[in-house]
Parts: C-alpha cells; sequence; structure tokens
C-alpha cells in the first residue's frame, strides 16, 4: 500500500488534485481486482457484474473531486461503499423483487451453521454467488458489511424480520452446499 515511502491512496488522491492523465490508471490497477470480488458478492451475473464494476468506477471518477480523504484505507472504504450502492441499485432495478416470499419454506437444508473451516475462499465465494438474490443480498449485508438487520431492512426498503429470515435461509443453504462440497471431495 505504500509507494516510495508515501502512503498510496495519497499519491492517488494529489494525482487526481493535480489533473495528472496516470490518476484514474493508478485507481483502477490498484483497486480493480478487490472491487471486483466485492462486487462478485452481490452480482452473480458476469455481464452484470461488468456493467456495475463500469458504472461504479465512472461514478468514482466523477466525484473523486469532492472526497475528503481521511488517512490511510479512507479511499478504499469510499470506493466499496460506492461499489456496493452500485450493486444493491442494481438488484432493486430487478423486475422482480429479489426477496423470497418469507411465507414459504426454505429448501430441505441443515439446521445447523456452516462449518466452513478450510474451505477456499473462492470456492467459498462461488457459493454466495449461488445463493438466490434475497439471501445472498442480506447475507453479505449481514456477515461482510456488518449491518444489522434493522440497517439492512432500511438499506433494502423490507421489515427487520424479513432481513433475519433472508439471512437464516441464506445461512442454511449455504450449509447445505458445503457439505455437498466435501462429499463431492471425499
Amino acid at each position: 500500500m505504500y509507494i516510495f515511502g508515501t502512503d498510496k491512496e495519497k499519491h492517488i488522491i494529489k494525482l487526481f488534485r493535480r489533473g495528472d492523465a496516470s490518476a484514474m490508471d493508478c485507481l483502477y490497477s490498484e483497486y480493480a481486482d478487490y472491487l471486483t470480488a466485492v462486487c462478485a458478492r452481490y452480482i452473480p451475473d458476469d455481464d452484470e457484474l461488468k456493467d456495475v464494476l463500469q458504472e461504479s468506477f465512472i461514478k468514482i471518477f466523477s466525484k473523486i473531486e469532492k472526497f475528503n480523504y481521511r488517512g490511510n484505507g479512507s479511499l478504499r472504504a469510499w470506493i466499496t461503499r460506492i461499489v456496493i450502492n452500485e450493486s444493491l441499485l442494481c438488484i432493486r432495478k430487478k423486475k422482480n423483487s429479489p426477496f423470497i416470499n418469507i411465507e414459504k419454506e426454505p429448501p430441505d437444508i441443515q439446521d445447523e451453521d456452516p462449518e466452513i473451516g478450510n474451505l477456499n475462499e473462492e470456492v467459498l465465494t462461488n457459493m454466495i454467488r449461488l445463493l438466490p438474490d434475497g439471501y445472498r443480498t442480506v447475507f453479505n449485508l449481514f456477515v461482510i458489511e456488518g449491518k444489522s438487520h434493522k440497517e439492512i431492512a432500511k438499506i433494502l426498503n423490507i421489515k427487520a424480520d424479513s432481513s433475519a429470515s433472508q439471512f437464516y435461509k441464506a445461512k442454511k443453504q449455504l450449509a447445505k452446499m458445503i457439505k455437498d462440497y466435501r462429499l463431492k471431495q471425499e
């Protein structure tokens, strides 16, 4: 994260402030892989993911002059928030609600927490991408982003109980996927 003894984020911001043509390339090369991974947790379709990332980078580049650098990590946090917000916007734009009716029972799945143990990060990410939209969205916001069900409810315009239900169902479906994966590996 440090280049020539300085904070890379601060260096990137300085490039933008000076109007340096390399600023966009520098930011992109530093964060593209990370932001792709963030977006992939929410958007399972690769074409849609590319669209969301493109919109995110457009927003980042067009609003970076308003960004207020607050120390190491603040740029990464800011651009991550933009990608998450663009991902959620994409999910909301879909014609059908991504949230499964909570009146229905989830598929036949274990009543246990998923045991990830030494599961490869890429395998786990791919399993999360296979969850239905509502499950995946709530799971990411709760587990990865650390949001409460009340906060998730406000973000997604649903009830907190619906968020909790979606998380419960996501966790159970993920447990089944992990169990099935391990059985195939034996």
